[in-house]
């Protein structure tokens, strides 16, 4: 297709799976799975636990092999990419995560910039600028000083997205983001990530619990049953009772209320 006297091209998703098949020994957790995101969309992968939400996630941020097909970000495998480049595409953010040594709340989220660093760079002070007011986004603005280990579950877990924001990807890979917050920063952080994706322009891919948040802040949704089979598709399509139901295996009924959806054991 021409226009104007040039080629038009389109430019390639920020993620694809390309018959993608995830499995830990002799289960299979999806298989022949084929997905693309462009930027600004956001995907919430839902499932039972021990479904393989995680397994998937990791295996799309190139930290796990697939047993079959291929993941590629901007058109590029992470083979192609290699560990600093695709950092500055991808970002990730783990269900856990140990913190071997004591250092500071601003110390540790400088570690998001080092994706940016030339070898044996030290951060700047526009480095240093970018992570304070990452730092404020999650409401840690006022724990610079502050010793990880003294944080509490709820902070630690604040703490991992400001450094992660910091990093500024351009795809967001987040395993189980709310967890461990309250209900007010649980809220916070899902609409900072909307904020990136409708501002900046960052797809986002995140695994949750709660079906009424991924109808309220995702586009699309990837359900995964556990035995190889998934579904996905536009999120006000994919989460309906009958759906949820089927995926968790237990009667769900879905409430609406002020143009918000609940979806509440039956």
């Amino acid at each position: 297709m021409r226009g104007g006297g040039a080629e038009m091209r389109t430019e390639a998703p920020l993620l694809e799976a390309r018959k993608l098949t995830v499995a830990i020994g002799q289960r299979s957790f999806c298989r022949d799975l084929d997905l693309s995101l462009q930027a600004g969309e956001r995907l919430a992968i839902l499932g039972c636990n021990g479904a393989g939400k995680s397994t998937l996630l990791s295996v799309l941020a190139g930290l796990r092999a697939p047993q079959g097909g291929e993941v590629r970000i901007q058109g590029a495998t992470y083979a192609e990419l290699g560990a600093r480049k695709s950092a500055l595409i991808r970002g990730w953010l783990p269900q856990s995560r140990g913190d071997a040594f004591a250092s500071t709340v601003l110390e540790t989220a400088l570690v998001g910039r080092h994706p940016h660093l030339e070898r044996w760079g030290w951060e700047s002070a526009k480095d240093a600028q970018i992570v304070r007011a990452a730092l404020a986004a999650v409401d840690l603005a006022d724990f610079e000083r502050r010793d990880i280990q003294t944080l509490s579950g709820g902070e630690r877990q604040r703490l991992a997205i400001a450094t992660l924001l910091a990093q500024e990807p351009q795809l967001f890979l987040l395993d189980e983001p709310i967890a461990y917050l309250d209900l007010k920063h649980q809220i916070a952080m899902l609409d900072l990530f909307a904020k990136a994706a409708r501002e900046n322009h960052a797809a986002v891919v995140m695994v949750l619990h709660e079906p009424a948040l991924a109808w309220r802040f995702c586009d699309r949704v990837l359900l995964v049953h556990g035995d190889g089979l998934t579904e996905s598709g536009p999120a006000k399509t994919m989460l309906t009772a009958e759906r949820l139901s089927a995926l968790y295996q237990y009667p769900m009924l879905a409430y609406e209320c002020d143009g918000q959806i609940s979806f509440i054991p039956r």
